[in-house]
Order: C-alpha cells, then structure tokens, then sequence
C-alpha cells in the first residue's frame, strides 16, 4: 500500500497527463475526448484497472432532466467522504442550490483542480470563490496496491 501522500500525489500526476484532452461528452479516453465525469472514469482506470460499474450513456442535461444525486450517489458509493481539500480529492459541484450536482474534478493543490472544460478541453482552474461556493461534495479515491 502507499502512504496517503504518495497516492495523492500519484492521482494528481495521473490527472495531469489528460490536459489538453478534447472535451467529449460521454468520452473517457486520454488524448482522445473526455467530460468531467470520463476524466474521473480514465483516472480510477489507471488506478484500479476496471471501473467499479458501468455508467451507462448520459444527456448533456441528465442531472435536470433525470433528477435526483446520481453523481453524489455514485461518489458516495464508491468514493470515501472527507472535509479534508488535499490534493488527490475529488470535488463535487453544483450550479444552483436548486439543481443536483453535475460537474466534477480533482483538487491539485495550491488552490487548483483540474477538470474537462464543456466546449474546450481539460484544463486546470484556480479554486477561486464562485466554485468554492459550488461545492457539494469532498471525496477520496479509495486506498489502491500502488504502481
């Protein structure tokens, strides 16, 4: 098993090797095309070997039209809940407090995070108040063999 900060640090390099990564809606593959939700996919591939469920296809807009946390669900199911922002966690977003939450990245650090950018590519963003205050959810990749 690695230490908890050489996994951090493991996931944050593994994330940072899908910059520039064409957005795709529905795409999970690096250099190819990849969303918010395929860039997590892609990294817990490399971490795991097989992604824990299938996701199935999705809408552009499935979190309105379909309702309900499914994202939040699926991290809490799968990923562990921490109020720790360190590099390596998985941040949960949300649009409108009236909305389920639909977008995802990692924390890098140094107030950054790295996400697949709707109509761009994947970039990494400072984690400046107007995303802070869009935040729903804080997780932690599960504990992995190493590499």
């Amino acid at each position: 098993m690695m230490d908890d900060f050489a996994q951090r640090k493991h996931i944050v390099a593994l994330a940072k090797q899908w910059l520039d990564t064409p957005y795709r809606h529905q795409g999970s593959m690096r250099g190819v095309g990849c969303d918010c939700l395929g860039l997590i996919r892609g990294v817990w591939r490399e971490l795991y070997g097989s992604e824990p469920e299938p996701v199935g296809t999705y809408s552009l807009d499935w979190a309105e039209a379909g309702g309900g946390e499914k994202l939040l669900s699926a991290a809490r199911l799968h990923f562990q809940p921490t109020s720790d922002l360190k590099p390596g966690c998985l941040i949960i977003f949300r649009w409108r407090a009236d909305l389920p939450a639909k977008h995802v990245g990692i924390y890098l650090g140094k107030d950054r995070f790295i996400h697949a950018y709707e109509r761009k590519s994947v970039v990494t963003s400072p984690l400046v108040p107007q995303w802070r205050k869009r935040i729903a959810g804080l997780f932690d990749f599960p504990e992995f063999s190493g590499v």
